[in-house]
């Protein structure tokens, strides 16, 4: 990858992450934690100001061949970064649309059950500043306003999803358990985007920072592409970066170059 000037392996395993090249690149982000800085509540996030401007450039760049890829709803991320529209992928690949003025389409048959999140619902009761997400194909529980309920919540889960009668997954987020189907993932919707004609025949590169993204740095990694964690080192990434402001400003300085790709 060295003569493409893109991040090569000797560079992230020594904590450094070279510029994006102009060459036959494709881009996979990560929104909350990678692009946006957490905060206490989904809602609460921050759009910081250029970013907006910095995502458009980068996609001219890239001819289109870049990607949202988030466990957001599609709907709450076009909110984000309006009035641009990207193609994406949301809800830890449950939703996807192809092309920025396409529509949105599930790539699962049914909503995860009403029972379930009603059970979720009362588990958090108890835990002051604990509430549940409903994404429709995923529900997350979310204890960032109550760190110390981990232990408990995290048992309450289990006993909950254990005791289905339907195959789900749980998975550890940011302050938060992720529970949904295991017919989907993120490492799924961007292989789904590496068939289209956007994107066939380039080098992937994927952003994420917790443990939602790692099917995609396994997906990436098997294309002969390039994994990036954000915040600390995860499996199956090559390197870090330091955190969302430090993505922010690699991919501006991509953006802001003069040249296309």
């Amino acid at each position: 990858m060295d003569e493409l000037n893109a991040p090569g392996r000797e560079g992230a395993a020594a904590g450094v992450v070279a510029p994006l090249s102009d060459a036959p690149l494709a881009l996979f982000l990560d929104v909350d934690g990678t692009l946006l800085d957490l905060a206490a509540r989904p809602e609460d996030v921050v759009t910081p100001a250029g970013l907006v401007a910095t995502l458009a450039g980068a996609e001219r760049k890239l001819a289109g061949a870049l990607a949202l890829i988030s466990g957001r709803a599609i709907d709450d991320i076009d909110h984000l970064f309006a009035p641009l529209r990207l193609r994406v992928s949301g809800v830890h690949g449950a939703e996807i649309r192809f092309h920025p003025d396409g529509s949105t389409a599930p790539t699962v048959a049914a909503d995860l059950p009403q029972s379930l999140l009603d059970a979720l619902r009362r588990a958090v009761e108890p835990f002051p500043g604990v509430f549940v997400e409903n994404k429709r194909f995923s529900f997350t529980v979310h204890y960032r306003q109550a760190p110390s309920a981990e232990g408990p919540l995290r048992a309450t889960v289990k006993e909950i999803v254990d005791a289905l009668p339907i195959a789900v997954v749980t998975m550890d987020a940011h302050c938060a358990i992720e529970i949904k189907s295991p017919c989907f993932d993120k490492g799924g919707a961007i292989a789904a985007f590496l068939t289209t004609s956007t994107f066939r025949g380039r080098t992937p590169i994927f952003i994420g920072d917790d443990t939602t993204d790692e099917s995609g740095f396994a997906l990436v990694s098997a294309r002969g592409g390039f994994a990036y964690a954000v915040g600390r080192p995860r499996p199956g990434a090559i390197g870090a970066f330091t955190g969302p402001e430090a993505v922010r400003g690699w991919l501006a300085e991509f953006a802001e170059r003069g040249t296309s790709a």
